[in-house]
């Protein structure tokens, strides 16, 4: 017989609205500002100057928030849940208002990698404070809710960014960030609740992983700001190579980013972090979606862009439906056909890549994409909601959700780069580009079916297992 969860409902998440505002607005803020501030940037620069540098403003930001994502479970044992938020808001209020008051592009600079480590913080926090400041039937809710931040920020970021770009007030757009995270900030201790930590043993930094993700996030970064196809495969490779490496200390030392359940023998946690790093790793063709929708579909930029944003959409829609889902025979499904979707959506548009198409292909191109954007938004809360559940550890579950932000961040990264290497390999051709692009990434995304499926069956075992156990405690 197929067995029901509890799942709370939106009402009852509005019970806790001041919570749910803070850790779904702290995601949001961070998601709007990487988008806004691409589309800031040639204003920017061409009023302070330092167009070399121009490319190393996505490099220092991402660094910096792949770190302070690493170092959320040091912070909460050290400053608690409300310190631990004041201190998120405060940083990124404090790297936009450098960002706002730069005078030339090394102080701009320096303010972007002030804002990632606020915005690191702050998404690393949304997910680890799901897990103890909402009760446990709340979590699928909360975690649908976290997430649709992703898919609104990638939607709506660009499209402000435009609005203040167009009327040459850069500044300004990063002066409002800073007062939404002041606003937002005020909140904090109105609105969570006291989060019951005693100051205990210190917990220790993982400098050795901390050490190995930053190499890999710096190789992706310079990756994705190169132009020659060879030497980007070169840096990829070297990322990959760093990545391996961090698994490999991970699993042999004492001092951990990830929880320790991610590599004990039979675990599905690390299927589960796998499965959500391939679905978000496909967003990242977004990147060049307006470009084709201008150049080969004809449309004009204001539409292209809405294209361009129409698999984060789809996401953000249809999370919010799928976190109804109660039996956990259906969310099991979910949680494997999420990928699936996603891929054949991919390739599906591939295959409507023409040259010269016609208005109605062309539509066409749009319901592909929300589809293709829904097979995020069916697994994706039911995927966190299994990474936060996986051990009854409040230490290592808050641990656990924290890494969904480590994974999410550097998967989003590592398909930035993907996304670029697979559209120099297919020019000059942009059909060509085109079709290596979404092709590309419907295999890898398609990657995910197996990955889930893989959970799905250790979750299973594990699941038989510990009612063995306990029955075994009951005879005896």
């Amino acid at each position: 017989m197929d067995s029901s969860r509890s799942v709370g409902s939106w009402r009852e998440l509005g019970g806790h609205l001041g919570t749910a505002v803070v850790l779904a607005g702290g995601v949001l803020v961070g998601a709007i500002n990487i988008y806004l501030a691409a589309s800031l940037l040639p204003t920017a620069v061409a009023d302070i100057g330092g167009e070399r540098l121009y490319a190393w403003n996505t490099t220092v930001f991402l660094i910096a928030q792949v770190v302070a994502t690493m170092l959320v479970s040091r912070t909460l044992a050290r400053s608690g849940d409300i310190g631990s938020y004041l201190l998120g808001f405060g940083v990124f209020a404090v790297g936009s208002v450098l960002c706002a008051a730069s005078p030339v592009m090394p102080v701009l600079l320096l303010g972007r990698g002030v804002q990632g480590l606020g915005a690191g913080l702050l998404t690393g926090l949304g997910f680890a404070l799901i897990h103890s400041a909402l009760p446990r039937h709340l979590w699928v809710r909360g975690s649908a809710l976290i997430s649709a931040m992703f898919g609104l920020g990638n939607f709506f970021g660009p499209a402000l960014g435009g609005l203040f770009a167009q009327f040459g007030s850069w500044r300004l757009a990063f002066v409002v960030l800073a007062l939404v995270s002041v606003v937002l900030g005020a909140l904090v201790p109105r609105v969570l609740p006291g989060s019951g930590r005693t100051e205990g043993d210190p917990v220790p930094v993982a400098t050795r992983s901390l050490l190995l993700v930053i190499g890999a996030a710096g190789a992706v970064s310079i990756a994705g700001i190169l132009s020659n196809a060879l030497v980007m495969a070169v840096f990829l490779a070297l990322a990959l190579a760093l990545a391996w490496a961090f698994v490999r200390t991970e699993r042999r030392t004492r001092v951990r980013v990830l929880p320790r359940l991610t590599y004990q023998p039979g675990s599905a946690l690390r299927w589960v972090y796998l499965t959500i790093a391939l679905l978000a790793s496909g967003v990242a063709v977004e990147t060049f979606l307006p470009l084709f929708s201008q150049r080969l579909g004809g449309l004009p930029p204001v539409a292209a862009g809405f294209f361009g944003a129409a698999l984060s959409l789809g996401w953000s829609v249809i999370q919010v439906i799928s976190s109804s889902a109660r039996r956990e025979q259906a969310v099991r499904r979910l949680r494997v056909a999420g990928p699936g979707l996603l891929s054949a959506g991919l390739a599906t548009l591939a295959l409507l890549q023409h040259r010269g198409p016609s208005v109605l292909a062309v539509i066409a191109w749009l319901p592909v994409l929300l589809i293709a954007g829904a097979g995020i938004g069916l697994a994706m809360p039911h995927l966190s909601v299994a990474a936060m559940a996986s051990t009854t550890d409040k230490q290592e579950g808050e641990k656990a959700a924290a890494a969904i932000a480590i994974v999410l961040t550097m998967s989003t990264a590592f398909g930035a780069v993907l996304a670029g290497f697979l559209v120099n390999v297919g020019g000059p051709s942009l059909i060509s580009s085109a079709r290596w692009l979404l092709f590309g990434f419907a295999a890898l995304t398609a990657l995910g079916t197996l990955t889930a499926l893989r959970a799905e069956h250790r979750g299973t075992r594990s699941a038989e297992g510990r009612s063995a156990d306990e029955v075994e405690t009951t005879n005896s």
